[in-house]
């Protein structure tokens, strides 16, 4: 895979680079809560623009249906990129079309432009090869060379990750460069004791790469409401919690296979219930009960993990080398729920291993808690990216690099 810095040896200076960026970032209205997707491509964004190139930003952020759509718009990153740069950010105010074309034309050199959300365009993400090449073809034609820097986004066969590439001269950014070594310090060569978590509310979204670990890692954590549907399986009572009842019988054989090759699928001991779903959106006190996570009670749903499963996983991390950490043990976005995600948290923190925190809303759980990001070992900025590459899955935006 080519890198940037042998793109910049070769020279970029004059030229239009197109940057594939992860601008997908939370908004609350026009408002950002959560930049770290933006800061991510910044060493990217800057090393281009500081030797010469016309930078050409583009992005997707959430899921509009292929038509402009304001809520979506990606003119809020825009103006946060100009500000994280010191420089102004000019917008297009479409991606392909003539604001476009006449934006990317008025760059000078190491100025940098952002088009408007990619998904915008039905091409983008269309399951039609002809379709998303015609839109490639035309985001060929803003540009002279490709860097390919949005991780969160190369497990997706789109035009802008998969085609466009083979359309222009490429190399993969700072990001995506270093993502991609990380995930090879946790499947390659690893350092032992390998110790996993995994929470989050699905225990479908992870059966894949749990199916992938049960071979590699020495200790899985399991937390979070995919928590809920393991202990049923296990033959408890889980009262109102979170069941995801077809998976049941997958997740028996996951743990026969855990107690057979020796590997520690670890499971709460204890939960944090009460009647109903807390109020989000005042954050009003929930006044959760604890209870044995084998004895929750029918009327109640389990929200976070306990007092003593706090204690029992710090104790699984603590002599850990090497830790992946995905997804949250509870509903952390609420404070009464949040003790559970921040134990883990600090326990990778209190580690002495390489500590990875696979993206997605760990990620935003690490920021929301007022965790020091640069203590980690490593935050990834693509959770879904991060699983489907430890799953053992080819991902489109990498192959596409490596022609």
């Amino acid at each position: 895979m080519k890198t940037i810095d042998e793109l910049l040896s070769e020279g970029v200076a004059g030229r239009r680079v197109f940057v594939r960026a992860d601008l997908n970032v939370p908004l609350d209205g026009t408002t950002i809560t959560d930049d770290g997707r933006i800061r991510a491509v910044l060493p990217t964004v800057k090393a281009l623009a500081e030797a010469g190139a016309r930078v050409v930003v583009a992005s997707h952020l959430g899921r509009p249906k292929g038509a402009p759509d304001p809520a979506f718009s990606l003119a809020p990153a825009a103006a946060r990129l100009g500000e994280l740069l010191g420089a102004d950010v000019a917008f297009a105010t479409d991606t392909v079309g003539e604001s476009a074309a006449s934006t990317v034309a008025g760059l000078a050199d190491g100025q940098v432009a952002v088009l408007e959300n990619l998904r915008f365009n039905a091409g983008e993400t269309s399951k039609d090869d002809a379709e998303r090449a015609a839109f490639a073809d035309r985001l060929a034609a803003l540009a002279d060379l490709y860097v390919g820097d949005g991780f969160g986004a190369v497990h997706r066969k789109h035009a802008s990750v998969y085609d466009l590439p083979a359309r222009l001269p490429h190399a993969a950014g700072y990001l995506i460069a270093t993502e991609v070594g990380v995930l090879k310090k946790l499947t390659e060569d690893v350092r032992r004791p390998y110790v996993v978590a995994l929470g989050g509310a699905k225990v479908s979204d992870k059966l894949a790469v749990i199916d992938q670990l049960l071979g590699k890692a020495d200790r899985i954590l399991i937390g979070g409401g995919m928590a809920y549907t393991f202990l049923k399986a296990k033959g408890h009572e889980i009262g109102a919690s979170l069941l995801q009842e077809d998976q049941i019988p997958v997740v028996r054989e996951y743990l026969e296979r855990a107690e057979k090759t020796g590997v520690e699928l670890v499971l709460p001991v204890d939960t944090l219930v009460a009647a109903e779903f807390p109020d989000m959106r005042t954050k009003a006190p929930a006044h959760p009960e604890t209870v044995a996570a084998d004895a929750i009670p029918a009327d109640r749903m389990g929200l976070d993990i306990g007092p003593e499963t706090r204690k029992l996983y710090a104790s699984k991390l603590a002599d850990a080398a090497t830790v992946f950490w995905n997804g949250p043990m509870g509903v952390f976005e609420h404070p009464d729920y949040a003790e559970g995600t921040r134990a883990v948290a600090q326990a990778l923190l209190d580690s002495p291993g390489f500590t990875v925190v696979g993206g997605g809303d760990s990620a935003a759980a690490v920021r929301t808690l007022g965790f020091d990001e640069q203590a980690f070992g490593h935050i990834s900025t693509g959770g879904g990216a991060s699983l489907e590459y430890l799953e053992g899955k080819t991902l489109p935006g990498l192959a596409a690099l490596e022609d």
